[in-house]
């Protein structure tokens, strides 16, 4: 029998963009080895529209991404923090037990052109994805 995935929990400021291509590049790049969820400290009303073009540009699924606070995921068994912004390392919340945590900051692409958001796309999953599964101890999917 397969061992659970490990939970990630990806955490911005306003979990509309870097957060959100986090959590999808690393449900589709470790799937099977990770679930990755996020979160924001301060939500906003809805995911930017250059995050799904560049999420959709690499052939990855955006259904049902909408940002979520942080009180949304409190009680999820998670394994791994990921603060993908200063703002948020500063008000990372206090988990009910110690938990792991990294801090990769992205730049923000908010207001930019679209290459800003692939730019920042291709950055997460050169950096993130690869940062998730050294702290973890995972395996390099075979091609």
């Amino acid at each position: 029998m397969a061992e659970k995935p490990y939970t990630v929990l990806v955490l911005c400021t306003g979990n509309s963009c870097r957060s959100q291509m986090a959590e999808v590049l690393l449900n589709h790049d470790l799937a099977g080895q990770v679930r990755a969820l996020s979160a924001g400290t301060r939500p906003q009303p809805k995911v930017a529209d250059g995050a799904i073009a560049a999420l959709q540009a690499a052939g990855l699924n955006t259904d049902g991404l909408q940002p979520k606070d942080i009180d949304a995921v409190m009680n999820e068994d998670i394994d791994l923090v990921v603060t993908v912004c200063d703002n948020a390392k500063e008000a990372c919340p206090i988990f009910p037990k110690p938990i792991p945590a990294i801090h990769l900051p992205f730049h923000d692409p908010h207001g930019e052109p679209l290459e800003s958001f692939l730019a920042v796309r291709d950055d997460i999953r050169a950096r993130l994805v690869e940062a998730v599964r050294e702290k973890l101890g995972l395996q390099t999917a075979v091609a």
